[in-house]
């Protein structure tokens, strides 16, 4: 029973060894800084831990409050800012900073939720104040980088207050209000569009002018081309037939001859008509050869029987 006894009144102390040891260290990881608080006030020159490892405090009258030392991120709500040339912005800004001053922080905004809080209504504030003067040029093209300069600084003024320090702050994007985009799109589609109407209309001009100025030239060409054909062409006419002279000009009979037979070829092609094979025009037909070329005109052809006798019967009627 005795025994009993002891072992569990050692059980009971190397419990309470244990609870009490683990309540006398603390664990310092390599991104973190520690703050040593004894019933919720630092504890003198030992209250700020900032080495990493296995650290002591007293149990149950000290609790550890732990910071990251890393730099932090706060993203801001969209906000609309009326610049100095009143257009309306919806700005989208962020910044980075980390705590340089646990202590300072700690008292100031007790945890990294409220510091979050408190450095984003200074940024808000600092952003419609700095924005305010600038003009949407300035800020879309010409000198956002000095605005943004200049919004750090006056957040990293109010984050020293805290405790903290502010890295960096950034314009993430700087845009119309929605309603505004739309009338600005719809004013610069309407620009564009009349833009390429213009155009357009300049290269139809330009078009119609190209083409009169080459149907001009085609015209021209035609003419000359033409003018020059018929020269030629009558030149080779006067030649032909200056030769056709001298040539027909040493037989005529042939001369007539020749022309005869173009006649033909002329006359009788697709052509229908009535005519007496002992016309003048079929002469070379009926009389070939010298015969025909020497003879003069068609004799008057002979009447046949009946007409003689009808003739004779109307002599003695005459008488």
């Amino acid at each position: 029973m005795k025994s009993s006894v002891v072992g569990f009144a050692a059980l009971v102390v190397l419990a309470a060894i244990v609870i009490v040891g683990g309540a006398s260290v603390f664990v310092v990881h390599q991104t973190e800084q520690a703050l040593v608080l004894r019933f919720g006030q630092p504890v003198g020159e030992r209250a700020l831990v900032t080495t990493p490892g296995l650290h002591f405090k007293a149990p149950f009258v000290e609790n550890v409050v732990y910071f990251d030392n890393r730099i932090l991120d706060l993203e801001t709500s969209k906000q609309e800012v009326l610049a100095a040339d009143n257009s309306r912005i919806e700005v989208d800004a962020f910044l980075r900073y980390k705590i340089v001053d646990s202590l300072r922080f700690y008292q100031s905004v007790r945890t990294i939720q409220g510091g979050n809080n408190q450095l984003g209504s200074v940024l808000n504030s600092a952003v419609r104040r700095v924005l305010g003067e600038a003009t949407m040029m300035q800020l879309v093209r010409e000198d956002r980088a000095n605005l943004m300069l200049r919004i750090r600084d006056q957040v990293n003024t109010e984050a020293l207050k805290l405790g903290a320090q502010v890295i960096d702050v950034r314009i993430r994007r700087a845009d119309l209000p929605k309603q505004i985009s739309e009338q600005v799109f719809l004013r610069m589609q309407t620009e564009r569009q009349r833009e390429a109407s213009e155009f357009r209309a300049q290269g139809a001009e330009q078009k119609q002018r190209i083409e009169s100025r080459a149907d001009r030239d085609v015209t021209v060409l035609r003419a000359e081309a033409q003018r020059q054909a018929d020269t030629t062409r009558g030149e080779g006419d006067a030649t032909r037939n200056k030769i056709f002279a001298e040539s027909f000009g040493k037989d005529p009979d042939f001369f007539a001859f020749y022309r005869s037979m173009q006649a033909y070829e002329t006359g009788l092609r697709d052509t229908r008509f009535v005519m007496s094979p002992n016309a003048e025009f079929f002469r070379f037909f009926g009389r070939p050869g010298a015969e025909a070329r020497k003879s003069g005109p068609a004799p008057a052809p002979v009447p046949t029987a009946p007409q003689a006798g009808a003739e004779a019967k109307s002599a003695p009627a005459q008488n």
